[in-house]
C-alpha cells in the first residue's frame, strides 16, 4: 500500500470501527437512501411487460425463476459479498475502483497526477518497496502498464460507469414516480365510476388514467429534488419509515397471493425453470428479459453510496431484510399474474392487492415510496460528481458536505437542479412506463458490466489474486450481465434510445472538461521557464521586491509558470516573500492533514521564494477552508526550522522538499495566535496594534470587519533564542511580510482551437470554453477579497 493510502486510512480508522448501535442506525438510514430503489422496483418490473407478451402461467413461473436468481447472483453474491470489499477507504463507485487501479498500476491519465509524479511518488516507493513481501512480478500489471491504449480504455470505462449512474439519477425518479401516479390514476378512475353517470363514467375514468399521472408525477419530482439540501442523514431518517412500511405492506399481500392463488410458484426457485425458458428462446422471450433486469435496478447504489454509510450496515440490511422481503413480494405478484393473465391491468402491482378497500391506501403509500425509491440514484449521482470534479473530469460546481462525521455525505446543488429538469423533461416527453423502463434497464446493465470489468482488474492488480480468479469473476458475472444487455438492446427503438441522449450529454461534458484541463496543463508545462530566469535574469530587468507575501497559484509544480513571467515582464516587481502554490489530486478519498503539504525552496535562500504542493483526495475539501493560507505559512515556518536536519526530505530538481501538514506548535516553527474581535479594533487592543494585524487583508481598510472575525497572527517560538541566527532571521522576515500584507496572484489560461483543426477538436474546445466560463470560480479564489486578488491571463492555441 502506498503512502497516500496509508495516511488516508488512518484518518477514519476510528470512524470505520462502528459499534453495533452505529451500525443499526446506519442500517436504518440506508433503508431510506440506498434500498428505496430496489424496494419500489416491483411497481414497474412486470408492468413494463407489454400486454400479451406472456402467453401462459408456465412462462410467468419461468420469469419468476429469472427474478429469483438474478437477485441472488447480482446484488447478493456479487455486491454484498465481493464488490463491497473493494472499497477505496470507505468510498465506492466506478471512480473508486479506477483510483485503486491508478495507485497499483501506472495507468492514470488524470492531469493533476502527471506533472510531479517523480517527486510525489518517492515517498510511495520507499514505503511500498518492502523487501519482505517478495511477491513475483504481476504479468497482468506489466501488460496493462505497457500499452497506452489500455490506459485510455480504463479511463473510458470509469467515465462510462459515471455516465450510467448520472443517467440513472435522471431516469429512476421519472419511472418510479410515474409508475406510482399511474396507480393513483387507476384508483381515481375506479372512484369516478361510483359517482359518475353511466353515460360519462367510462369517459371520465379514461381521462383520469390518461391525464392525471404525468402532471402529478412532475409535481412530486419537484418536491423530491427540493428536499435534497437537507442531506443524507435527515432524508434517510425521514424516508426509512416509509420504506419499512411499504415493504411490510407489499410483502404481506405477496404472502397472501402465494397462498391464495398459486403455491406452486415457490417451485420456480429451481434453475430448471430458467433452462426451460432458454430452450424455447425467441425474440419475444428475449425482450422479456429487458423488463426482468429492472428487479436489480438499484444494486449499483449499494456500492456507489458506500461513502454515505458503512459496508457492515449495507450488507446486514440487504441480507436480513431487503432480500427476503423482495423475493416474497415478487413471488406473490407472479402468483397473482399467473392466474389472471388476461385481466385488465393484471401486471400492475396495485391490481394484486387482495382487498379492494386497501387499493387507495396502496396508491397513497406507493406515491411516497416511489419518491423514496429515487433517492438512491440521486445520492449516488452527487457522490460521483464530487469524485469526478476532484479528479478534473467534471466542471467546477459547489459541493456541500451535509455531515460532520461522515465525509462522504454530500449535496451538489447545481447537479440537483439539473437532475430535476432532465427528469421532468423525460417524464413529460415519454410519459410511458414501458419506454422509460427500457432506457433504465439499459443504464442498469451497462453500469453493472462496467463494474464487473473494473472489479476483475482490481482482483488481479490490487488484491493480487491469481489471474484465473479474475477471469472467472469476469466470465461468470459478465456473461449474465451481457445477456441482459443484449435483451435491452433489442428494445433500443422502444425507449432505450433515451439513454444514448443522456450518455452523449454527460460524456460530452466530462470528456470536454478532461480534454481542456489536460491541454491547459500541458501548455502550462511547455511554456514554463526555469528558476534561473527569475533569480539570475530578473535583476537585469529592474525587478524590485515589495513588502508582503505573494501567493502564486498555478498547475505548474516545477519551474516558473508562463503567466508569472508575463506579469513580471509588464510589472517588474514581486513580493518580499513569494510562495508558488500547486494543487495535486491524488487517487485516494482523503489525504491526511499531517501529510498534506510538500514544502520546498525555489532558488537561493536570500530570495525567500518557496514551493508548496498541496495534495488532496477526491473527497477532500481543502481549498474552501478560511485558514488555508495560514496553514501554508505555518508549514513554511516548520520547513525553515527543519530544512537542514530533516532525514525524510524528498529530492526534486529544485532542491529538498519536506512533507508537512497541520502545524504542531511544538516549538520548532512559527507559533499561531488566534484572536477574535467583537468590535472594529477588538476590546483589548490599541488601534496601532490592530491595524498591524489587519494589514494582511487589503479590504479591511475600506470597511470594518464583521463582528467576531477570527484573525491569526504569527510569533517566534519560545526556543527562538537557541535557533541558528539565519533560521531566526528568516522566520522574522516571514512574520514581517505577513503583517505587511498578502496578495494572491491567480493564473487564468484560455484555450482556442488553431485554424484548420478538425471539427471534433473544435467542438471539444468550444464546449470546454463554455463550461469554464459558466462554472464556479476556481476554489482558491472563493474566499479571497477582491482587492487582494490579481488574475493574469494567458491564451493557448491548441
Amino acid at each position: 500500500m502506498d503512502a497516500l493510502a496509508i495516511s488516508s486510512v488512518s484518518i477514519f480508522a476510528d470512524f470505520r470501527k462502528d459499534t453495533w448501535m452505529q451500525t443499526l442506525i446506519l442500517s436504518f438510514q440506508s433503508l431510506g437512501v440506498i434500498y428505496g430503489r430496489l424496494s419500489t422496483a416491483p411497481l414497474y418490473v412486470l408492468e413494463s411487460i407489454g400486454p400479451g407478451d406472456i402467453s401462459s402461467p408456465d412462462e410467468m413461473h419461468e420469469l419468476f425463476s429469472f427474478i429469483f436468481w438474478t437477485l441472488t447472483v447480482i446484488p447478493l453474491l456479487k455486491y454484498a459479498f465481493i464488490v463491497l470489499k473493494a472499497d477505496d477507504d470507505g468510498e465506492g463507485g466506478p471512480f473508486s475502483l479506477y483510483s485503486l487501479l491508478c495507485r497499483h498500476a501506472k495507468v492514470g491519465l488524470i492531469p493533476s497526477n502527471r506533472g510531479s509524479s517523480k517527486i510525489l511518488n518517492q515517498e510511495e516507493e520507499e514505503i511500498s518497496s518492502d523487501p519482505s513481501k517478495g511477491k513475483p512480478e504481476n504479468k497482468a500489471r506489466k501488460a496493462i502498464e505497457k500499452y497506452k491504449s489500455s490506459h485510455y480504455l480504463l479511463l473510458f470505462l470509469a467515465l462510462l460507469g459515471a455516465c450510467m449512474i448520472l443517467s440513472d439519477a435522471v431516469l429512476t425518479p421519472a419511472i418510479s414516480v410515474l409508475s406510482a401516479t399511474s396507480g393513483l390514476g387507476r384508483s381515481l378512475a375506479k372512484i369516478s365510476k361510483v359517482f359518475s353517470s353511466d353515460e360519462t363514467k367510462d369517459h371520465v375514468a379514461n381521462a383520469l388514467k390518461k391525464y392525471v399521472p404525468t402532471p402529478v408525477a412532475c409535481a412530486i419530482l419537484v418536491c423530491l429534488f427540493t428536499l435534497q439540501h437537507h442531506g443524507t442523514k435527515r432524508i434517510g431518517c425521514l424516508f426509512a419509515p416509509i420504506v419499512i412500511t411499504w415493504l411490510i405492506f407489499i410483502s404481506g399481500f405477496g404472502l397472501y397471493n402465494i397462498i391464495h392463488y398459486d403455491v406452486q410458484i415457490l417451485r420456480a426457485v429451481s434453475p430448471v425453470y430458467m433452462l426451460r425458458f432458454m430452450k424455447k428462446i425467441n425474440l419475444r422471450h428475449w425482450k422479456l428479459l429487458s423488463s426482468i433486469v429492472l428487479c436489480i435496478a438499484g444494486s449499483e447504489a449499494m456500492f456507489a453510496d458506500l461513502g454515505h454509510f458503512s459496508k457492515k450496515s449495507i450488507k446486514i440490511t440487504f441480507i436480513c431484510f431487503i432480500y427476503p422481503v423482495l423475493l416474497l413480494t415478487y413471488a406473490g405478484q407472479a402468483a397473482f399474474v399467473s392466474k389472471n393473465l388476461h385481466a385488465d391491468g393484471a401486471f400492475h402491482l396495485s391490481e394484486s392487492v387482495p382487498n379492494r378497500s386497501l387499493e387507495h391506501i396502496f396508491a397513497v403509500l406507493s406515491l411516497f415510496a416511489s419518491a423514496v425509491g429515487s433517492q438512491a440514484t440521486i445520492t449516488a449521482g452527487f457522490s460521483i460528481i464530487h469524485q469526478c470534479q476532484a479528479l478534473d473530469c467534471f466542471p467546477r460546481v459547489k459541493v456541500v458536505h451535509t455531515s460532520d462525521k461522515i465525509f462522504g455525505q454530500v449535496y451538489v446543488p447545481d447537479a440537483n437542479w439539473m437532475f430535476m429538469v432532465l427528469s421532468i423533461a423525460f417524464t413529460i416527453g415519454l410519459h410511458d412506463i414501458s419506454e422509460l423502463g427500457k432506457a433504465t434497464g439499459l443504464a442498469v446493465t451497462v453500469g453493472l458490466l462496467v463494474t464487473t470489468c473494473l472489479m476483475s482488474l482490481v482482483i488481479a492488480l490490487y488484491w493480487e489474486k491469481h489471474l484465473f480468479a479474475s477471469v472467472c469473476f469476469l466470465l461468470f458475472f459478465g456473461s449474465i450481465e451481457a445477456i441482459y444487455l443484449s435483451s435491452t438492446l433489442t428494445s433500443f427503438f422502444h425507449g432505450a434510445w433515451c439513454l444514448i441522449i443522456l450518455f452523449l450529454f454527460f460524456m460530452t461534458i466530462m470528456a470536454s472538461w478532461h480534454y481542456g484541463t489536460l491541454k491547459k496543463y500541458e501548455s502550462d508545462v511547455e511554456n514554463k521557464v526555469s528558476i534561473e530566469w527569475l533569480t539570475d535574469y530578473s535583476p537585469g530587468l529592474g525587478v524590485s521586491r515589495v513588502p508582503g507575501i505573494g501567493f502564486v497559484y498555478s498547475d505548474v509544480d516545477i519551474g516558473i509558470p508562463a503567466f508569472f513571467t508575463h506579469f513580471i515582464t509588464n510589472i517588474p516587481a514581486f513580493h518580499q516573500v513569494l510562495v508558488f502554490v500547486t494543487f495535486k489530486a491524488s487517487p485516494v478519498p482523503y489525504v491526511h492533514a499531517s501529510r498534506r503539504y510538500l514544502i520546498g525552496r525555489v532558488g537561493p535562500k536570500e530570495y525567500k521564494i518557496y514551493r508548496c504542493i498541496v495534495r488532496y483526495g477526491y473527497h477532500d475539501n481543502v481549498r474552501d477552508t478560511d485558514d488555508f493560507e495560514d496553514n501554508i505559512i505555518s508549514s513554511i515556518g516548520e520547513f525553515i526550522a527543519r530544512e537542514e536536519y530533516d532525514q525524510e526530505a524528498l529530492n526534486s530538481p529544485e532542491g529538498r522538499m519536506i512533507v508537512l501538514g497541520t502545524p504542531l506548535n511544538d516549538g520548532n516553527g512559527l507559533i499561531t495566535v488566534t484572536e477574535t474581535n467583537s468590535s472594529e479594533y477588538g476590546p483589548n487592543m490599541g488601534e496601532s496594534e490592530s491595524r498591524r494585524v489587519l494589514l494582511h487583508d487589503p479590504s479591511a481598510s475600506r470597511s470594518p470587519p464583521p463582528v467576531n472575525k477570527k484573525r491569526v497572527r504569527f510569533m517566534l517560538p519560545p526556543k527562538s533564542p537557541q535557533m541558528r541566527p539565519s533560521v531566526r532571521q528568516e522566520l522574522e522576515e516571514i512574520i514581517d511580510a505577513r503583517e505587511s500584507g498578502t496578495a494572491y496572484i491567480l493564473g487564468q489560461s484560455h484555450l482556442t482551437a488553431r485554424q484548420g483543426s478538425n471539427l471534433f477538436k473544435r467542438l471539444l474546445v468550444m464546449t470546454y470554453v463554455f463550461l469554464d466560463k459558466n462554472s464556479r470560480e476556481p476554489p482558491v479564489a472563493l474566499n479571497i477579497p477582491n482587492a487582494a486578488l490579481l488574475e493574469v491571463g494567458t491564451v493557448y492555441k491548441i
